[in-house]
């Protein structure tokens, strides 16, 4: 994670981390790293993909590597693929997942917390 920040040379003070609170995140180890940084941690429901952006970001990556006609050759193509697919992705691709994020809000919420067709 610092590898990312310090490559975009972002301000540890401004950055809000967010995770989704799997089990393994409320670790007592983990929840004391986290309140030793200088970042702020988002509130987030547990395991909610539904909410999540990165989600859909993942999925999109997903079917772009799958439009490929043949399977990567070995790790290191696979490597190559994810990179150069990850780097097509769009800001404006970006910017619709984040702007999506009250619709994604409104459906859990007329959806009781369940599940949501995002």
């Amino acid at each position: 994670m610092y590898e990312t920040i310090e490559e975009y040379e972002m301000d540890d003070t401004r950055i809000i981390f967010q995770h989704d609170n799997d089990p393994r995140h409320k670790a007592k180890s983990v929840q004391e790293w986290l309140g030793k940084q200088l970042f702020e941690v988002l509130e987030w429901p547990p395991q909610s993909p539904d909410l999540n952006p990165i989600e859909h970001l993942w999925a999109l990556l997903k079917r772009r590597l799958n439009q490929y006609e043949t399977p990567p050759s070995g790790m290191l193509e696979l490597w190559e693929r994810i990179h150069f697919q990850f780097y097509e992705i769009t800001e404006d691709e970006c910017a619709r997942l984040y702007e999506s994020m009250p619709r994604r809000i409104e459906a859990v919420l007329m959806a009781k917390g369940m599940w949501t067709d995002y």
